[in-house]
């Protein structure tokens, strides 16, 4: 080995030295234990005006409901299956019971009973009649025996306030059920 490769080694050895002594130096340097603006800070978040919270809305208690489904008619059962012995469920409907399709409807029977309104009546020739207006298509005088409405509604009696009728409607099965109904007088 010759000497400047002896020189170089040695040049070498005392800058790898200087670097820990700067390195140690700066680091010394650099602690500092002072937290002095961060306690200053926590100290301006402590002091500032705490936001009003409002208290929380007073609790109501709910009485709970207690369904009693004691006398009423199961919904998963079809009508037909019913048990005839109670006489609180629906019976199904009876075979005897069916609309008359044959004969020709009446203008009324177009429209469904829920568009249908009972705005007077009229005694003609000791006969009550009733005025029943049907939607945009004007009043129409009706007496019993008439019938109206989608589900073959028959008119059995009129009065001054009042139309009642019966309609049929088929269950599940296929058989007919018939159920009373009215149409109230509107003011």
């Amino acid at each position: 080995m010759g000497w400047s490769n002896i020189l170089f080694f040695k040049t070498y050895e005392y800058s790898i030295k200087l670097t820990y002594v700067i390195f140690f130096i700066v680091l010394i340097g650099c602690e500092n234990n002072s937290f002095n603006d961060l306690n200053v800070y926590i100290e301006k978040i402590k002091n500032e005006q705490k936001a009003n919270i409002k208290p929380l809305p007073k609790m109501f208690i709910i009485q709970p409901f207690i369904f009693d489904a004691k006398g009423l008619r199961n919904p998963f059962i079809p009508y037909a299956k019913l048990d005839k012995t109670n006489s609180a469920m629906i019976q199904p409907g009876d075979k005897n019971i069916k609309p008359d399709i044959t004969r020709q409807k009446e203008a009324l029977e177009s429209f469904p009973l829920n568009a249908l309104k009972m705005v007077g009546t009229v005694n003609i020739k000791s006969t009550l009649w009733a005025l029943i207006k049907a939607g945009n298509s004007g009043i129409y005088r009706v007496r019993g025996g008439n019938y109206l409405g989608k589900n073959y509604g028959r008119i059995i009696k009129i009065s001054i306030n009042k139309v009642e009728l019966t309609e049929m409607v088929s269950d599940q099965s296929g058989l007919w059920l018939e159920h009373q109904t009215s149409l109230v007088l509107i003011e």
